[in-house]
């Protein structure tokens, strides 16, 4: 299945002869244009260059990779936008071997071989139990209505649309504010609409969500640390 790139168009009434990309140091997708470029020769151009680009996003991703967690006491996880530190505890083999409880994250001593497995694990279930919902609840809201929704295990990008309708989301998106996942379902679902990121796709998405910028703000800011 193609997955739907995000991109930015910028075209040029100047002596621009060719179509280029760039990728941002953020990651953004920008594609140059002479003026008079006709839509589907962009898209066959996005096509033909889409393994280059996974490439390139997936080396950008190696080179700007954080420390990774270490898992000892006190050491800070995110979860809907807030820091909750780490504690290990002695094993009491009722329940889940780790857990969210009273402010904390309480890990078992003899599970710590395998914390970051089990902070997927946790991670992952959160967001299926609460991000489907919520896609359900904007759809009906926006009339936009995706043909399916999948949770992933990507570290480079929060959310996509394939060419088909489906969105896909990754677990990490639990990490972050309400808010700030809110922004990121509805600036999906506003691919179904708007295929890529024109001036009318972000007046579509501002009328919707007017503070969407301060939203994007937080993901350019805290997403680099959003990593286990």
């Amino acid at each position: 299945m193609d997955i739907h790139l995000s991109y930015q168009l910028k075209r040029s009434k100047r002596r621009r002869k060719t179509i280029s990309l760039q990728i941002k140091e953020d990651g953004n997708i920008v594609i140059y244009a002479p003026y008079h470029t006709p839509k589907g020769e962009i898209e066959k151009f996005l096509d033909k260059n889409q393994s280059w680009i996974f490439k390139k996003l997936s080396e950008k991703e190696r080179s700007t990779r954080k420390a990774e967690k270490a898992f000892l006491p006190g050491e800070t996880f995110f979860y809907l936008g807030e820091l909750y530190p780490l504690d290990i505890q002695e094993a009491n083999h009722k329940g889940s071997p780790l857990k969210l409880s009273f402010g904390k994250f309480i890990l078992d001593k003899d599970r710590i071989g395998e914390a970051r497995n089990l902070f997927i694990k946790w991670y992952k279930k959160e967001a299926e139990e609460n991000l489907t919902g919520r896609v359900n609840y904007y759809s009906h809201r926006l009339q936009l209505f995706p043909k399916g929704v999948k949770i992933t295990s990507a570290k480079y990008r929060w959310g996509s649309c394939s060419r088909d309708n489906r969105l896909s989301f990754s677990w990490r998106m639990i990490m972050v504010p309400l808010s700030v996942i809110d922004y990121i379902l509805i600036h999906e679902l506003v691919h179904i609409k708007e295929r890529n990121h024109s001036q009318k796709f972000w007046s579509y998405l501002e009328s919707i969500l007017p503070e969407y910028r301060e939203h994007k703000l937080w993901l350019k800011k805290n997403g680099h640390s959003l990593r286990l």
